[in-house]
């Protein structure tokens, strides 16, 4: 059985210092940075504009194109962190193998980890074709062509059409019939990060409901590396986005036992520490593996107020071999605020009036550009049941007016 070394942190900015970077440092960055700080690690924040949210908090800020394979490399060479923790998708992850490999970093959960989830095709395969788990049927497509052609060979109508790299949904469309999907595919070409050209094409599952289950590998006492869940979090999606989150969703034991079955199986395969952030399609007590992000996701903003250790404390928790806690402490809600306009130095009236609903708190990101659609910050709730937490969420996310300065 293997014993567990003792963890030592060291002093940011010295010599002694446990160092950890980030590659992607938006709203769900910045989280992972405080947590880390706290708890004595020196961060540094990295991300392809200058100024993102993360950038803001951490000890050292860096911008470059993390796509690009030479910029990586060097950029990780020069500072030399200890751990290496991808947060978006669109990385140059070969890189982050050849590092890993040669024992030059560690990376969260895995270098392999990052390489198959960056995409929606490297997951998917190991997830259906190689784990056998349920999955919506689906095709890979490299033209407007041949995305007609796998619709009309199988997938039907309706579907649902992403890139195969993209993040919050961008690219994303339900086709209900033949007049969606040029419409579609413009709109995946559009959203998609990385790996333009591609889409993958999914059969519509009749479900009824949707759900993260936030699965965390970390080490316990003993020093093995446990596999624990926190309670499912229900979500709402418009045009593949979430707006809405709640924890804990209501499940039937055998669902969420056969919940719990198909995330440890793939987060297992994928392996390493921390967050995972699992989606799956729930109809009575079956269940579909639908995606798999190896960081904390979206959806889990609501654990900064529902459960005793958020997603971003767990994640940092795993990350440093430390204890974790997935308990949680109240049913609670999260709603989205949207920026409405387009610019930049956006500001927020009526930020008052939205705290003074009953039981909320606020995270405003702090982007340093406003989009009509672009996530900007959350309302959070908590109350003694899911709707009552959801309808507070709700009024303080709607009470907050930004506007530019």
């Amino acid at each position: 059985m293997p014993s567990r070394a003792p963890v030592v942190l060291g002093t940011p900015q010295s010599a002694a210092a446990v160092r950890v970077m980030l590659l992607g440092s938006g709203e769900l960055g910045k989280e992972v940075l405080i947590a880390l700080q706290r708890l004595g690690v020196e961060t540094i924040a990295v991300d392809r504009y200058a100024h993102a949210p993360g950038q803001q908090v951490a000890h050292h800020a860096r911008t470059i194109a993390m796509d690009d394979p030479r910029q990586l490399r060097a950029l990780i060479e020069a500072e030399r962190p200890h751990i290496v923790v991808p947060e978006i998708e669109a990385i140059a992850t070969p890189v982050l193998e050849e590092l890993e490999a040669a024992g030059v970093v560690r990376v969260i959960p895995t270098a392999r980890a990052a390489r198959l989830t960056m995409d929606r095709e490297g997951i998917r395969r190991l997830a259906a074709e190689t784990l056998g788990l349920p999955t919506s049927p689906y095709e890979f497509c490299d033209s407007l062509e041949e995305l007609q052609k796998a619709i009309d060979g199988g997938i039907g109508y309706p579907c649902i059409v992403k890139p195969v790299v993209s993040s919050s949904g961008k690219g994303q469309s339900k086709l209900d019939g033949p007049g969606d999907v040029k419409k579609a595919w413009n709109y995946a070409m559009a959203g998609g990060r990385v790996n333009r050209g591609r889409v993958i094409v999914e059969g519509f599952v009749d479900f009824d409901y949707e759900i993260t289950l936030l699965t965390v590998r970390a080490r316990n006492a003993r020093g093995e590396i446990e596999t624990r869940f926190c309670a499912p979090i229900g979500h709402l999606q418009v045009a593949g986005d979430y707006v809405e989150s709640w924890q804990p969703h209501p499940m039937s034991s055998r669902a969420l036992a056969r919940a719990q079955e198909v995330a440890s199986r793939v987060t297992d395969d994928l392996g390493g520490q921390g967050v995972f952030g699992v989606e799956l399609f729930v109809k009575g007590d079956e269940v579909w593996f639908s995606e798999v992000s190896p960081r904390p996701h979206d959806t889990g903003m609501v654990t900064m107020i529902s459960q005793w250790q958020s997603e971003f404390e767990l994640h940092a928790r795993a990350i440093l071999d430390l204890p974790v806690n997935t308990a949680l402490k109240s049913p609670g809600a999260s709603a989205v605020i949207y920026g409405g306009v387009e610019g930049k130095a956006l500001v927020f009236e009526s930020v008052a009036d939205a705290l003074a609903v009953a039981d909320t708190d606020l995270r405003l990101f702090g982007k340093p550009e406003s989009f009509v659609r672009r996530r900007m910050g959350v309302a959070l709730a908590f109350a003694d049941d899911v709707d009552s937490a959801r309808r507070n969420a709700k009024l303080a996310a709607g009470k907050v007016k930004p506007r530019l300065a």
